[in-house]
């Protein structure tokens, strides 16, 4: 069965990110905990296109737009207009799409 937005929202309880989370969800769920550098950290692991919006996002959420904008771009994206919460939300469902 397909984790949901839900799920994974409900998963920020438990002392780990769910098994079944690929690499990018648990950098989400480690930003969802407060856990900004984890997150980071797996966010400069590699440079496809997923990642450059996970770090692009990483860096809306710090408030470091200029380096955030850097992101987007080279993910090929636009800088995001959705209030960062909404951002955090699209993203956990588009990631979960890729598990």
């Amino acid at each position: 069965m397909m984790m949901t937005l839900s799920d994974f929202t409900q998963s920020l309880a438990q002392p780990q990110p769910p098994a079944q989370a690929n690499e990018l969800l648990r950098a989400l769920w480690y930003l969802g905990r407060g856990d900004w550098e984890a997150a980071h950290d797996i966010a400069q692991s590699r440079e496809t296109s997923a990642y450059c919006l996970l770090h692009a996002h990483l860096h809306r959420h710090e408030g470091d737009e200029r380096n955030a904008a850097y992101w987007y771009h080279r993910a090929g994206r636009a800088f995001s207009q959705a209030p960062i919460e909404q951002e955090w939300e699209q993203l956990v469902n588009e990631f979960l799409r890729q598990t």
